[in-house]
């Protein structure tokens, strides 16, 4: 751009009087080889020599290299922006993490703390089941919940505790388990098949445990790369699991015509499945806006 330079230097002669000694040099080593001979050259400062040559134009200005041990840019350059911390409600991610993961602990710290002080009544086995099998489904419906959630508060970072809330899931599904297994039928196989046969909610509730396992096998990042498209519809299959477990939940509790905790339950998992199905047209309608 020096050939356009508003200095006002294009298309006027400059004599060798007017061109400094140290400019000249710095000219005549920064042209091009065939710009040399009868050239005039015109040496400005440190922003880059005026160059005018005989008229067929003016050779490239050298671009500005930094001095050593200085920084491009000279004293005046900002440093370099610290990255934004990613927060979730208000919360920094690592906090609002730490935070999900010590409520989750929290029903066995209380399953731990009636133990040591005899609060679990009468039957602590039966007691032990039942709150497994209720913070099972609720970790359960959580996890579901995460994916509306975001739809609606547009908090994307809750894609990341979305397999904390899973994993919790699945944790209290085997204590419910390992309960049943252990200190109802003290491992013994016969005696739960013959239960299995004479109360088939137990079945039910043993199949969504088993499809609940490649759910927590695969929760992983690696898991999620091997298996590309399929990691999302073997993960669909949490919908299933949340069927049998209402189905689970409610045929245990036909025995007593006690219905009134299980539709509540019912009735979030529904409103859940809805919100699946309707949310493509939902997002369709306002795109044709």
């Amino acid at each position: 751009m020096a050939a356009n330079d508003s200095s006002g230097v294009l298309g006027r002669p400059v004599g060798p009087a007017s061109v400094p000694a140290n400019g000249l040099a710095n000219g005549l080593a920064d042209a091009p080889a065939e710009a040399l001979p009868g050239a005039r050259l015109a040496a400005g400062t440190a922003a880059g020599p005026a160059v005018v040559g005989s008229g067929e134009g003016a050779p490239p200005a050298s671009p500005r290299v930094a001095p050593v041990g200085k920084k491009p840019g000279g004293a005046g350059a900002k440093p370099a922006a610290n990255p934004v911390p990613q927060r979730l409600f208000g919360l920094p991610l690592r906090g609002a993490k730490v935070l999900l993961f010590v409520i989750g602990l929290l029903p066995l710290a209380r399953w731990v703390w009636l133990g040591f002080t005899d609060g679990f009544g009468s039957n602590p086995t039966q007691f032990l089941t039942r709150s497994s099998g209720t913070w099972t489904l609720v970790c359960l419906l959580i996890a579901m919940g995460i994916t509306p959630l975001r739809q609606l508060t547009k908090q994307n970072l809750l894609a990341r505790v979305r397999r904390m809330a899973g994993l919790f899931a699945f944790f209290y599904a085997f204590l419910h388990f390992t309960t049943y297994i252990w200190f109802d039928q003290f491992f013994d196989l016969k005696a739960t098949i013959a239960d299995i046969i004479e109360r088939p909610f137990i079945l039910v509730g043993f199949s969504a445990f088993i499809l609940l396992i490649p759910l927590a096998v695969t929760s992983t990042q690696g898991w999620m790369k091997r298996l590309g498209k399929r990691w999302g519809l073997l993960h669909r299959a949490v919908y299933l699991i949340g069927v049998l477990a209402i189905v689970h939940y409610w045929w245990h509790k036909a025995g007593k015509n006690d219905f009134a905790e299980v539709i509540w339950y019912a009735a979030v998992l529904a409103a859940l499945l809805a919100w699946r199905l309707l949310w493509p047209y939902i997002q369709a309608g306002k795109r044709a806006r």
